[in-house]
């Protein structure tokens, strides 16, 4: 129950309406019997998000698109993970100072460590926001092989420069073999529903796909993987990850894995992890 004492975290963003993340945080939250609270706020500017972690008093938040990578010049520190990756999904706020970090790298390896060694592993990433920054980070931490595409193409060279990557041209399908792919743009949700960036016909046995949008649980692209004979990881994997890494942070306590993921579960319908 909720009363003067509850501290609150919450997820800033657009859109948000989407988020999964209140379900699976205040499941964790009810569990230990945490009195917090995380709540959801579409905001427009990164620097609104700021203002209200501030001014209300939050104990932390979520970030997500479009405002991970423009929300560091509003904190009063970065570590050395979020500033490397120049982008911040977690932010901690201590005594009105605000310090932010990034755990979305933590949850691509986690999810993508299910099915996939991936020292030494080809991996091609899609997209050039601060997903896929976190993706690349945590993927080279793992000794893989990381390439980039995305379909502004100076934007992804600037990217792929950037994080020390190679950036392989948009028409390079036929030309180009991975051995997992992760689908870090928004690509098959909302607008989108039935689209992919990925030729069905490029996609090939063996192959470790992991989507990063879990609504729906199953996009065009895991359809495709899927009748290809790939292994197929959806969105859910790695909010868990990503979110166990930021419950552990703003609580100083062992994050209820299980509960988490029964949570997201139960929110996503009938379909499973």
């Amino acid at each position: 129950m909720i009363n003067a004492q509850t501290e609150y975290v919450a997820i800033f963003g657009n859109p948000v309406a989407h988020s999964l993340s209140p379900q699976m945080h205040n499941a964790a939250f009810s569990h230990l019997d945490l009195n917090m609270a995380y709540l959801a706020f579409r905001v427009d500017e990164a620097g609104e998000a700021a203002w209200a972690i501030r001014k209300l008093g939050f104990r932390g938040a979520s970030i997500t698109v479009p405002h991970k990578e423009k929300i560091i010049t509003h904190l009063d520190e970065v570590d050395e993970i979020g500033r490397t990756i120049g982008a911040v999904n977690t932010i901690l706020s201590r005594n009105g100072r605000l310090y932010g970090s990034n755990t979305d790298w933590l949850g691509v390896v986690r999810a993508l460590e299910q099915m996939i060694e991936l020292g030494g592993k080809r991996g091609l990433i899609l997209g050039a926001g601060g997903a896929a920054r976190s993706s690349i980070y945590g993927l080279q931490s793992k000794d893989s092989q990381v390439f980039l595409m995305n379909r502004n193409e100076a934007r992804g060279q600037k990217v792929a420069a950037e994080m020390n990557c190679t950036f392989v041209p948009w028409q390079a399908w036929d030309r180009f073999r991975a051995d997992f792919v992760v689908n870090a743009t928004t690509v098959g949700m909302s607008a989108t529903l039935d689209q992919s960036l990925v030729p069905a016909q490029w996609l090939q046995e063996g192959m470790v796909v992991l989507d990063m949008v879990y609504r729906p649980l199953k996009t065009r692209l895991l359809k495709d993987a899927e009748r290809s004979g790939c292994g197929c990881l959806s969105g859910l994997e790695m909010l868990l990850y990503q979110g166990v890494a930021q419950f552990e942070r703003w609580t100083g306590q062992a994050a209820p894995v299980d509960v988490m993921r029964r949570a997201l579960e139960e929110a996503a319908g009938d379909e499973n992890l």
